[in-house]
């Protein structure tokens, strides 16, 4: 299962993407949101605590999916909804310059 749609610059996001946090950017993780600061532009995004906790686990794993895996146990929901979730996430991180992606080998 994957994220069809493409984003902004034409990148598809899947199952295998890995997604890592720029050095421009740096965040930290209070008990009631995530804070994003991208240093490049000065502006402060915040991220819901369930947000924050995705982006924290797609930093650990090497790949979207195994992200979306560990959620979905520790939420008690299916990897296919969770992982629909981070995508959504990752099209609106990236859009801010948030996050950068390399697509799975072969795409």
């Amino acid at each position: 299962m994957g994220c069809e749609q493409g984003i902004a610059t034409s990148l598809t996001l899947g199952a295998a993407s890995r997604v890592r946090v720029p050095e421009h950017v740096v965040y930290r993780s209070f008990p009631a949101e995530t804070v994003l600061l991208n240093l490049q532009s000065g502006t402060y995004h915040g991220l819901n605590t369930t947000a924050g906790r995705m982006l924290e686990e797609l930093e650990r794993t090497d790949s979207l999916g195994r992200a979306a895996a560990v959620i979905a146990d520790e939420f008690g929901q299916t990897r296919s909804l969770v992982q629909a979730d981070i995508c959504e996430l990752c099209r609106s991180l990236l859009e801010r310059g948030l996050i950068e992606v390399d697509a799975a080998p072969g795409l």
